[in-house]
């Protein structure tokens, strides 16, 4: 069995330097990346279904150079066997459609289709929620969202899934699709490991992927827009229908405290924190 999850690396928005071109264009090169916190559902759904079934988990990703490291933060959550990355200059402000071409390329390309691919339901930077789906409709598979549990039949080659209804934890259906198939998790979702076998399989991945992780580099393939053969007209900026009409940068927030420094051989200066702790104590000296 081989299971695929997407990441993303998205601006660290609390460090406040975020950085746009004079176009209005994310400089993700610029910026400080981390991984896109949804994506997070998706790794750990993908790790109960490593753990349950066994086979081999790949971690993909479209970004500059540096999102090596994030897939790298991936590899060692969901204990992956191996990374990808598609990245070069063609691919850069690639809109969802775009990445979403790139992505369903970057999964034909693999040496064995897979069984599973996993996604976030959106990103942090975009909020769409839109790259998991397009890229499930360039492939024409079936899809499922908003996850909450999930099951696998590996011999009638299905899988069985709960989902909220429009995101409603109130309403949940239950649904079964063939594979290969897209799994969109839901936040909600929750791994579950059973059986002590679910369990020592879990503490053993562990173990077997931090070392791998140390050299995470090792096991990364980076493909370029001609790896994938793709047509720069159909990818990247030029590829992208999604026009910017502005885009306001975000203000880093304002100090709301201020500080005196007082030097512990001062004796007015330490009695006078003492007076301001005492009064929020309630107490005295």
């Amino acid at each position: 069995m081989h299971t695929v999850t997407l990441t993303k690396g998205v601006p660290d928005f609390r460090e406040g330097q975020v950085s746009f071109d004079e176009d209005g264009h994310l400089e993700r090169g610029n910026t400080p990346t981390v991984m896109n916190p949804n994506d997070k559902h998706a790794l750990r759904t993908a790790l109960q279904t490593k753990v349950r079934h066994g086979g081999r988990l790949s971690v993909m990703s479209m970004g500059p150079p540096g999102y090596g490291d994030v897939l790298g933060e991936a590899m060692e959550s969901v204990y992956a066997d191996e990374l990808y990355l598609l990245s070069d200059r063609e691919l850069a402000a690639s809109d969802t459609w775009a990445t979403a071409i790139t992505i369903a390329t970057g999964l034909q390309k693999l040496d064995e289709t897979p069984d599973l691919v996993f996604a976030g339901f959106k990103t942090a930077d975009g909020e769409t929620g839109h790259t998991g789906p397009q890229a499930c409709w360039c492939l024409d598979w079936p899809i499922i969202t908003h996850v909450i549990a999930l099951d696998v039949n590996e011999d009638e080659g299905t899988v069985r899934a709960k989902r909220l209804v429009e995101g409603d934890i109130e309403e949940i259906e239950t649904v079964k699709a063939p594979m290969p198939a897209f799994v969109v998790a839901d936040p909600e979702f929750e791994p579950t490991y059973r059986t002590a076998g679910d369990r020592l399989t879990l503490k053993d991945l562990r173990a077997e992927t931090r070392e791998r992780a140390k050299n995470h580099e090792e096991h990364l393939t980076t493909w370029d827009h001609a790896d994938l053969n793709l047509d720069p007209d159909y990818i990247g900026l030029d590829g992208s229908p999604t026009i910017v009409s502005s885009v306001d940068p975000i203000p880093k927030a304002p100090a709301e405290r201020e500080a005196t420094m007082v030097n512990p051989g001062d004796e007015d200066g330490m009695n006078e924190v003492f007076d301001a702790m005492a009064a929020h104590a309630g107490g005295e000296r």
